[in-house]
């Protein structure tokens, strides 16, 4: 999937939604910890992943501009620290400039009101004054994979934020994933929609049906009733 269809198909959908077709699809559901957030309310980022570990000094992300395709997310591994942002004005300009679509960084950064002025989506811990003050050893692979909380991304992956965060998918898998979520994005705008008729969710569902059954199979979840009977909310 190219990074124009990627982005038309995503515009029309939500990490939420894509976060419940992993979980249908039984793929392992990678999202970003909730504390990385978007700079500015309302961004939107899908690309393919380009990582970068951060060791002190910004060659690393221009070298990785450098290999990546345009539409891709530089992925920023900086362990998650809190004492320097590793990420400014100017690499983030330099990324528009190198074609990518956004920038996601497990870490802070600085240079806010010439962020927001740049417009490229940056996802990231926060912000603080001061950059590196180390300059530690590079690791190999450096610009092989990015560590984000308990996920390891290479370029195998897909990169789709938005206001609820950052979640991170198989490329393999996107065509499904992406189509399923379209599935559920629509029962669940066909619910709402009804609800607002005066249909409520209890009804659609069948929700006393599902407590008369649970009575006889306690071991029936609600998401097993959920899936024979059409409906979406959790998944």
């Amino acid at each position: 999937m190219d990074h124009d269809e990627l982005w038309q198909r995503f515009s029309a959908l939500t990490t939420a939604h894509v976060a419940d077709a992993c979980v249908r699809a039984d793929v392992p559901v990678r999202c970003a910890p909730p504390d990385l957030r978007p700079l500015a309310a309302g961004s939107r980022v899908a690309g393919r992943a380009c990582p970068a570990r951060h060791v002190g000094s910004v060659d690393v992300f221009l070298e990785a501009y450098a290999t990546a395709a345009p539409g891709d997310v530089l992925v920023v591994d900086n362990e998650g620290r809190l004492d320097e942002a590793c990420v400014g004005d100017l690499a983030v300009l330099e990324a528009r400039q190198a074609g990518l679509s956004g920038v996601v960084i497990w870490g802070l950064h600085r240079d806010t009101a010439d962020l927001r002025t740049i417009g490229l989506p940056v996802f990231s811990l926060g912000a603080t004054p001061p950059g590196p003050r180390r300059l530690d050893a590079r690791p190999p692979d450096a610009l092989d994979s990015a560590v984000v909380g308990e996920w390891t991304v290479d370029r195998t992956d897909l990169v789709l934020g938005d206001d609820d965060g950052v979640l991170f998918i198989p490329a393999a898998r996107a065509d499904e994933l992406l189509t399923l979520a379209a599935t559920i994005r629509d029962t669940e705008r066909d619910q709402a929609e009804r609800m607002r008729a005066g249909v409520s969710l209890r009804e659609q569902v069948h929700f006393d049906t599902f407590l008369a059954r649970r009575r006889t199979e306690p071991d029936l979840t609600f998401r097993e009733h959920l899936r024979t009977v059409g409906g979406a909310i959790e998944e």
